[in-house]
Formats: structure tokens, C-alpha cells, sequence
């Protein structure tokens, strides 16, 4: 989505004019119908406009159509998009005046930097893409219905997913979650949101955050929860057992499409999928990978509904509208709704499949008989040359076969355990021959959005360091891995230092940061015991009270994964349900005020 917020700091400069441009030009003329005249840096026009400045910053390109340079040379906001009518444009301007000047003066008094939202731009930005989806359903005779889903991550602001659930209620738009606290903040909010709406579970999970979502289904919020590795099945399993719930299961799947651009590193998942591409071309090459992926879950008899694209909306941030930058985008709303929507009823009009929901996952003979001529040579060459110890020779073959194979199984001529089977033969010549990945992934447990933003914000290299065992040589070289979902979690690279890691992390800077209201975990838990009491008064009053005292516990946890003993929703025999014991409860009552009191129901 584009910006829903801007950024306004106390910093004026002292200049008349201060250039920020592109390609060291400046436009010698307002932009008319020839736009290509354009002059030194040096050579600034004698008569400057707003038009200027809009062409020199390139507010129509980025900015378009909520942000625009009025007449007055300040920036304008129209929260309705290319529908604002004149009078309903918002000059920023004012708003900060408004904000800032002091009380005595009739204004409210607050300090720079301010964060000034426009929910009407929210509201006008979920209803457009609603309706370029619905469009594209209708113009291709798509059988099925396109809803959305927010990260929670992207901007947990409280007015921000709160407006969302509420404007996108009639959409039955619904919320992901990547943590145990994102996932509070989703359920508690969509106790208001539609019926409907899906309640995403992603990121790794120990069993506290698999009862959490287990829980969600069964407060009747449309819960699915996503696999990240196998062993999550397991506990799924097992809790949804002992809570008498029968859970709703996405599975993540690790495409082949690799793309350039800022997430092309990785390839990362679908359901979900995040595709975020530069042209539509690339874009419904993964899409249509993963709906080849959904489709043979079909056949093997998974009973699939719903595929989830992910975030692949790209946006145009330079403003530039090129296909060729990695910050734009060279398509429209529309052209990716329709990108998608084709992308996957081709797909599964050929292999005979009903069309899913779409929301933004000794084998030699099993497989020869299905490759083509040119795989079958390429198996046939990497046999000759293993019998004959040409092990360069074998991993080229290996890795041709590979590729074609993959490509096949894009096309729909390659079965899914066809594809499984010869990644199994690469991986068993690799360790035959001795080939290794040189890198290993370490799993760590924090969020490195949260805990290193500025090496994923800036490519800030950060100081890390083990803190034992350097008294021997290291012999593998590694990569941190965080435990959300998202592409760029990691850290790959070593040494330096991290000077803007307060400041860009928000926990204080030179000047304070802005005041932002944030969720009150008091009134989230109010919010999930009024839901717990209205589903649950048919069990008892017992089950209903252990529910309860358990989300509660829920609230002062670790938010990533927790060791087995330090999890405070464990197993406890109150009807099956999942609550505090009294070290849990000790723990957590330590850390309560008198305040808190009212609201922490974590009992023994």
C-alpha cells in the first residue's frame, strides 16, 4: 500500500530552495505535454512553481492519487484518490500548524516530528483493490472470490488495524499474524471484523502460540494456521486433540521462480507466496507455479480451497513507473489483479481443478517415464558419468535435470513426487560426491525487524559475535535467521557497527520520538473474555474460566518461541483446556500492579 502516514520534522531550511533531484536535473519548465525539456543542476529557473517542485520530486509519479503540490506550493492530500473533489483536498500544512501551535492560539500544542494518518486514504486504498479484483473475477468467469488479508507486521499501529478490520469488514478482509503478541492483537480485533475474515497464523510456532490460534477457532474466528516445518503438524495434532478443536491447516511451499529485484533472493512461499515483481510477466510465473503447486495437492487428494498470493503488490516508491528499477513497479491495480486471477484459473482450468479462494503455499521409474528428451538424456548422462567417478561431470547433469524438471513441473507435465524425486536423486549425488553447503542457517529467536532494523532498513552491518567457544577455529560459516516469515529476515552479512539502531528502532533519539498510541492489553483481554463468554457458556463455567485465565497468561509471555517449561499455557486437566499452573501464575503475578489487577484473571 502506499503511504497512510507522513513524517513531519521540526528542521526548516534557511534557503529559498532546497534540491533533492534525480539524474542532476532540474526542470527548466512546469511539465506540460513535452515534458523533456529539462536544464543543469546550476541553472535554476527564475520563475519557480509548484509545478516544478511536484516534477522535481516527483510527486505525481509516487505520490499519485493521494498526494499532490497545491497552488499555494503546499502538499496536498486528497483522501479519495482521483474522486476528491476540490474542496475535500487536505492542505498538510495547516494540519501541522494546526497540531503545533501552541493552545493559547487555538491550536492543540503538540511537538515536532508529528505522524499525521489519514484513514479515508486507507479505507479508499482497501475499497480500490477490492474492486480491481472483483472486476477481473467477473471479465474472466473466475469461479471463485478474491478477500484480503493485512500483516499485522507492516504497521501495528492500533488505529491502523483497527480501520482496516473495520473498513474492510464488507470485503471480509481479515488479518496475519507472525508472533503470540501479533496474534492477540489480530484475534481481539477481529472479534469486530467479519465473520468471514481469515485470522492468518504464520512465522515458527512452539505450543503456546499453536494453543493461541487453536483457541481463535474456537472463539469462531477463521483461523488458519500455517505450517512452517514439518514438526509443527505434530503439536497441531496433539493440542487440537486435548482442546476438542478441528483445526484449518495452511501448508508453505518454497517455489522455484526466482525473480531480480529486492525480495529476488528468495523465492520464499506459497500459502502464503510473497511475489513481489516489476511486471506481470514475472508475476504470473509465480502465481502460476504456485496454483501448479495447489492443483497437485488436489490430486493427491488435500482438500484445498484457498490460495494465498501473498504481499506481491509491488509499490512505486522512486515514482518512476520502470519495469527496470527495483523500487516501481510497471503495472497498475488492475494489471496485477488480472495477472493473478488469470495466472491461476489457467492453471486449474487445465488440470480440471475447481478455482480456489485467492487471497493477498528405488524412485527412478516413478519419474522417467514423464520426463522429456531431453531430461532423460541428462538422467541418462549423469549415470554414465557417476558409473565412471566424472563427479564435476555428475553434478552438471544433476543440476540440468534439475532445471528442466522444474520447468516441466511449471508447465503441469511433471507431477509433484515426480519433482520430489528427482530433487531426492540431486541431493543424494551431492552427498555422494561430498558437496556441501559452505553456509549453514542458524534459526534464531527474535525478529530481526524488531531487534536489527537497521541492518534490513539501511544495510547497516552490525556487530555480532559469539559470546563462548572462541578458543576454537570456526569451520562453518553461517546465516541468522529469524523466526517470522518474512523474505529478508536474516542476517548475512558481519563486522561493523550499528549507529542508528536506537534511532531508527524507535526506542529513543536525540530529539524523542513521535507519541504514538499504541494497543492496551487491558482492553484487548476485555475484548477476548466478552468473546470467550459468548461461545463458550455452553461448557460450563469451569472450561470458560481456565480459557480465560489462559489468554491472560497469554499477555505477558515471551512472543516468539518459549521453551516447553517456561510456556504458561500448559497442559492442565480442566476439561481439556489449556491454562496457568502456579509457578506460571507466581511468575506473572510478580510483574502486576495493583492497577493490572482487575484485568489479569491468571489463577491457579
Amino acid at each position: 500500500m502506499p503511504a497512510l502516514a507522513c513524517c513531519v520534522d521540526a528542521a526548516v531550511s534557511s534557503q529559498p530552495y532546497a534540491f533533492s533531484g534525480w539524474d542532476s536535473v532540474l526542470p527548466d519548465s512546469p511539465p506540460s505535454l513535452n515534458t523533456s525539456s529539462v536544464a543543469p543542476a546550476s541553472a535554476v529557473p527564475a520563475v519557480w512553481s509548484p509545478a516544478h517542485s511536484a516534477l522535481l520530486y516527483r510527486v505525481d509519479g509516487w505520490g499519485a492519487p493521494y498526494f499532490t503540490v497545491n497552488s499555494n506550493g503546499n502538499v496536498s492530500v486528497r483522501p479519495y484518490g482521483f474522486d476528491t473533489l476540490a474542496h475535500q483536498e487536505i492542505d498538510l500544512l495547516k494540519i501541522v500548524k494546526k497540531a503545533s501551535d501552541p493552545k493559547t492560539l487555538g491550536g492543540l500544542g503538540l511537538q515536532l516530528p508529528l505522524i499525521v494518518r489519514f484513514p479515508d486514504v486507507l479505507k479508499h486504498r482497501l475499497e480500490s483493490l477490492q474492486s480491481a479484483f472483483d472486476f477481473a473475477i467477473e471479465s474472466q468467469g473466475y469461479e471463485a472470490h478474491y478477500q484480503g488479508v493485512y500483516p499485522v507486521k507492516c504497521n501495528q499501529n492500533k488505529f491502523v488495524v483497527e480501520d482496516i478490520v473495520k473498513f474492510g469488514s464488507g470485503f471480509r478482509f481479515g488479518l496475519e499474524a507472525g508472533s503470540k503478541p501479533e496474534l492477540l492483537l489480530a484475534m481481539s480485533c477481529l472479534c469486530n471484523g467479519s465473520p468471514e475474515a481469515l485470522l492468518v497464523c504464520n512465522g515458527f510456532k512452539d505450543a503456546e502460540y499453536i494453543s493461541l490460534a487453536l483457541v481463535a477457532r474456537k472463539l469462531h474466528l477463521n483461523t488458519v494456521i500455517v505450517l512452517e516445518q514439518e514438526e509443527e503438524l505434530d503439536t497441531v495434532i496433539e493440542i487440537s486433540k486435548k482442546l476438542d478443536v478441528r483445526p484449518i491447516i495452511g501448508a508453505r511451499a518454497k517455489l522455484r521462480t526466482k525473480h531480480s529485484g529486492h525480495f529476488g533472493s528468495t523465492s520464499v512461499a506459497a500459502f502464503p507466496y510473497w511475489i513481489s515483481n516489476s511486471s506481470t510477466s514475472l508475476l504470473a510465473d509465480g502465481v502460476g507455479e504456485a496454483a501448479q503447486i495447489y492443483c497437485e495437492l488436489v490430486r493427491l487428494g488435500a482438500c484445498m480451497k484457498v490460495i494465498d498470493i501473498g504481499g506481491g503488490l509491488g509499490i512505486d516508491y522512486d515514482g518512476s513507473k520502470s519495469e527496470d528499477s527495483d523500487c516501481s513497479v510497471g503495472y497498475s491495480l488492475q494489471d496485477y489483479a488480472s495477472a493473478v486471477v488469470q495466472a491461476v484459473r489457467l492453471v486449474c482450468d487445465r488440470k480440471g481443478v475447481k478455482h480456489p479462494v485467492i487471497y493477498i503455499f528405488s524412485w527412478a521409474p516413478v519419474f522417467l517415464e514423464r520426463l522429456t528428451d531431453d531430461a532423460l538424456s541428462d538422467y541418462q548422462n549423469l549415470s554414465a558419468a557417476a558409473i565412471h567417478n566424472e563427479y564435476d561431470t555428475c553434478l552438471l547433469y544433476a543440476e540440468q535435470l534439475k532445471q528442466r524438471c522444474v520447468e516441466q513441473f511449471k508447465e503441469g507435465s511433471l507431477g509433484m513426487e515426480q519433482l520430489a524425486a528427482v530433487d531426492a536423486l540431486c541431493e543424494l549425488v551431492s552427498n555422494a560426491i561430498g558437496v556441501s553447503d559452505s553456509v549453514r542457517t542458524y534459526h534464531v529467536n527474535l525478529s530481526v525487524f524488531t531487534s536489527i532494523p537497521d541492518f534490513w532498513g539501511i544495510s547497516q552491518l552490525f556487530p555480532i559475535i559469539p559470546i563462548h567457544r572462541l578458543d576454537e577455529r570456526p569451520a562453518v560459516r553461517g546465516i541468522l535467521s529469524d523466526l517470522t516469515c518474512d523474505s529478508d529476515g536474516k542476517i548475512d552479512k558481519f563486522v561493523g557497527g550499528g549507529a542508528y539502531e536506537e534511532a531508527i528502532g524507535g526506542v529513543h533519539n536525540l530529539f524523542g520520538g513521535p507519541s504514538v498510541v499504541q494497543h492496551e492489553p487491558e482492553l484487548m483481554f476485555e475484548t477476548l473474555k466478552h468473546r470467550v463468554e459468548e461461545f463458550s457458556s455452553s461448557d460450563g463455567g469451569s472450561s470458560s474460566m481456565a480459557l480465560i485465565n489462559g489468554l491472560a497468561c497469554s499477555f505477558n509471555n515471551m512472543p516468539y518461541l518459549a521453551a516447553a517449561s517456561s510456556c504458561s499455557l500448559t497442559a492442565a486437566g480442566i476439561n481439556g483446556y489449556y491454562c496457568c499452573d502456579d509457578e506460571d501464575y507466581a511468575a506473572a503475578a510478580d510483574t502486576v500492579t495493583a492497577e493490572d489487577e482487575q484485568w489479569s484473571y491468571c489463577v491457579a
